[in-house]
């Protein structure tokens, strides 16, 4: 689909943006999303990096992955949606772009969608205690050896604290989760096809 990308220099601009995308048939797609150059354009005129954010659906039939992409614009009309009818029970939602390159992550690793979002939610109230009056962001960034690497923001001011926590607490939060998906912070971190730490830190007018 076309869309016109519209610049601080005056210029307007047409893209072309994929609908949907089949990371089996193109995984050429897989690095440019974990890169961060996913969906990147440059103004024409200016040269000015543009990063829009517009819906689509990922498919990735060999992790058994369906996942509807949602612009963080949309953050808002999703949590006031109706679940559509036709919503296959195998599709996962994510909201923005960043979301979309961290799940993409998590499923590369085998990982556990819930289990990481736990531990993020774990990370996130570690970090809030210790640092209130910051906006606090926890993001997963890969597997290393033993261990999964974290990514926390707004601790300092243009720097990201990096965590690393053992694999074994990530296989006992796992282990939480099999036997009492219904308990918090698991059940609160699901609404709908959407699992995120976000769903706990939207504010009152979206719950």
């Amino acid at each position: 689909m076309r869309h016109k990308i519209p610049c601080f220099c005056d210029n307007t601009f047409t893209i072309d943006v994929p609908q949907e995308i089949d990371l089996d048939t193109d995984p050429q797609y897989i690095e440019d999303i974990l890169a961060g150059n996913f969906m990147n354009f440059i103004c024409t005129s200016c040269g000015k990096k543009h990063k829009p954010e517009f819906p689509l659906t990922l498919n990735w039939p060999s992790k058994g992955l369906i996942l509807e992409v949602l612009p963080e614009l949309d953050r808002g009309e999703f949590y006031r949606r109706k679940e559509p009818k036709n919503m296959s029970p195998e599709k996962e939602t994510v909201i923005s772009y960043p979301e979309m390159a961290e799940r993409i992550a998590i499923i590369r690793d085998d990982l556990s969608v819930e289990a990481l979002e736990a531990l993020k939610y774990y990370l996130f109230v570690k970090a809030d205690e210790a640092y209130p009056e910051n906006e606090i962001s926890v993001w997963y960034n890969a597997k290393t050896g033993e261990a999964l690497e974290f990514h926390i923001h707004g601790i300092k001011d243009n720097e990201v604290a990096v965590m690393k926590t053992p694999l074994n607490l990530y296989e006992k939060t796992l282990e939480d989760y099999k036997k009492n998906p219904r308990t918090d912070p698991f059940a609160s971190l699901r609404i709908k096809s959407y699992c995120s730490l976000q769903n706990l830190l939207r504010p009152e007018e979206l719950k």
